[in-house]
C-alpha cells in the first residue's frame, strides 16, 4: 500500500477545474469513493469526488468507459461500496488508475463529450450523501497514549495514568453498528442514569457532559474467516480506506455504567463519519514512522522493517453555537501522534480469531497530540470542565451544548496539493422529554 504510481503525480491537473485549486480536499490525486443520491432521483449510485462534484460511475461504466471485468453491471448502482470493495484490491487500484486517466487534464474522452458531462458530472451540492458502506460490525480503539495519558492523569494517580495493559495490547470495545450515522446527520443528546459523588443512587436524567472524540476510521476491504488470524504483516491488505469519525460520548453516563464492563448507552447513541473513503493508495505518499513503542511488542504485533505504519494527516475541530453561527477551531493535531498503528488494532482485533468482514469500520480512538490545544476532546481541552473554553463569539464551553454543531476536517498536505476527507460534522438537538 506504500508503492506510488502514476495517480499520485504531484503535477497532475484535472478539466474540472475547482480540483485543481491549492487547498481543494478532492483533487486528481485523491478520488475518493462514496455513495449519493442527486437531487430529484431515488436511485443511489456510487461516484468519486473531484473537485466541488462527484463523477458518477454508474455513468460512465455504462458508458464503456471504466472496465471492471467480469459481470459487475450493478456494482455502481448501489447504496453502498460493498459490492465495489468486495471486488478486491487489485480491482480498487485497477479503477483509481482508469478513473485518474479520464479525469486528466489532457484527456478529451469525457471532457469534451458534453452530453455524457451532463450526466456524469453532478455537483456535490446537488446530491445527497448516504452512509458509504454496510457497516456489519463497528469496533472503537484507545490508541493515542497522549489521550490515555491524559485520562489516566485525570481520574487516576498521574504518576501511573497508564493501566499495565495499555502499553502491550491496543485496547478496543466492541461498539454499535445500527447507529453509526453520515455526516451532517443530527445527533440527540441522550438521556441515561446518571450520579454524581454526593448522590446515594443515580438518576435518570438528560446527559450534561455531552462531548466528542476526534477520530479517524478504516474500512474493512477484506475480512478474514472465524478462527483465522490476520498477520501484522499483511493487515494493511484488509483495508480499503478511511474516514474521519466523531464518537460522541456521554462522559457523565460513562463514568457512571463503565465499570466492570466498559462503555455501553454513554457511547452507543450515535456515532458520525464522514462520507467519503479515502483510499490507503491514496494516502501512500504521507505514510510515515510510527512513534517509539517501548517496550517493544510481543512478536505478533511487530511492524515489518523498514515499512511505514504511521500517515502524516492534520486534524481540526470546530465547534459553531447555533445563536451566533461562528465557528470557533477547537483542536488541531495529527494522526501520526497515534501509538498503535491500524495494523497492529486490526491483527489484534483478530488475534484471538474474530472474523471480520468487507465494510466493518474500526474506530482509531480519540486522537489527541502532546499540547494543550492538541487534545481531540473537551473532556480533555476543558479538563473535565475545570479549564471552560472561550469561543470566538464570547462564549464559555465545558462541554457541548443543544444547538452546537461540530466539525471534523483532515487532510494530507502535499507538494502544491492535498488529499482531504471532506467534513464530518453533527449538530445536537435536545434530548427526548423524560416521561
Amino acid at each position: 500500500m506504500n508503492t506510488l504510481n502514476a495517480t499520485h503525480n504531484p503535477q497532475l491537473k484535472s478539466w474540472i477545474a475547482s480540483a485543481n485549486l491549492a487547498n481543494a480536499d478532492f483533487p486528481i490525486q485523491n478520488l475518493p469513493f462514496g455513495v449519493f443520491v442527486a437531487h430529484g432521483q431515488t436511485q443511489a449510485h456510487v461516484g468519486v469526488a473531484i473537485g466541488d462534484a462527484i463523477l458518477d460511475l454508474a455513468v460512465v461504466h455504462q458508458a464503456g468507459l471504466l472496465n471492471l471485468g467480469g459481470d459487475n453491471n450493478a456494482v455502481f448502482n448501489s447504496s453502498s461500496l460493498n459490492a465495489f470493495i468486495e471486488l478486491g484490491a487489485a480491482t480498487w487500484s485497477q479503477v483509481r488508475a482508469q478513473i485518474s486517466a479520464l479525469l486528466s487534464a489532457d484527456n478529451p474522452l469525457l471532457r469534451d463529450n458534453q452530453s455524457l458531462r451532463d450526466q456524469a458530472i453532478i455537483l456535490q451540492s446537488a446530491a445527497k450523501m448516504l452512509l458509504p458502506v454496510a457497516i456489519g460490525g463497528y469496533t472503537d480503539f484507545y490508541s493515542s497514549k497522549e489521550h490515555a495519558t491524559n485520562v489516566g492523569c485525570m481520574f487516576r494517580d498521574p504518576k501511573n495514568a497508564l493501566l499495565p495493559n495499555w502499553l502491550e495490547i491496543p485496547i478496543g470495545y466492541n461498539g454499535r453498528a445500527s447507529s453509526v450515522v453520515v455526516s451532517d446527520t443530527p445527533v440527540r443528546r441522550p438521556n441515561g442514569q446518571i450520579k454524581a459523588p454526593t448522590q446515594e443512587r443515580p438518576e435518570f436524567t438528560a446527559c450534561k457532559k455531552l462531548d466528542i472524540e476526534l477520530e479517524t476510521g478504516f474500512i474493512i476491504g477484506r475480512g478474514n474467516a472465524l478462527g483465522e488470524p490476520i498477520a501484522c504483516a499483511d493487515a494493511e491488505q484488509h483495508i480499503f480506506g478511511m474516514v474521519l469519525l466523531n464518537d460522541w460520548s456521554a462522559r457523565d453516563i460513562q463514568t457512571w455504567e463503565y465499570v466492570p464492563l466498559g462503555p455501553f448507552n454513554s457511547k452507543t447513541f450515535a456515532t458520525t463519519i464522514s462520507p467519503w473513503v479515502v483510499t490507503l493508495e491514496a494516502l501512500a505518499p504521507f505514510r510515515v514512522a510510527t512513534p517509539t513503542q517501548e517496550p517493544q511488542p510481543l512478536s505478533y504485533l511487530q511492524h515489518q522493517v523498514g515499512v511505514n505504519h504511521g500517515v502524516d494527516i492534520h486534524l481540526e475541530v470546530q465547534l459553531t453555537p447555533e445563536q451566533s453561527q461562528q465557528p470557533s477551531t477547537i483542536c488541531r493535531t495529527n494522526f501520526k501522534h497515534m501509538y498503535w498503528s491500524m495494523a497492529q488494532q486490526l491483527t489484534h482485533h483478530t488475534a484471538s480469531g474474530c472474523n471480520t468482514a468487507v465494510g466493518d469500520l474500526m474506530g482509531s480512538g480519540t486522537i489527541s497530540g502532546p499540547t494543550p490545544d492538541s487534545f481531540g476532546s473537551l473532556l480533555e481541552l476543558t479538563w473535565n470542565g475545570a479549564n471552560p473554553l472561550t469561543l470566538a463569539d464570547g462564549s464559555t464551553r465545558q462541554f457541548i451544548q443543544d444547538g452546537d454543531e461540530l466539525t471534523l476536517t483532515g487532510w494530507a498536505q502535499g507538494e502544491h496539493y492535498r488529499v482531504g476527507f471532506g467534513e464530518c460534522s453533527g449538530k445536537i438537538l435536545p434530548a427526548h422529554r423524560l416521561k
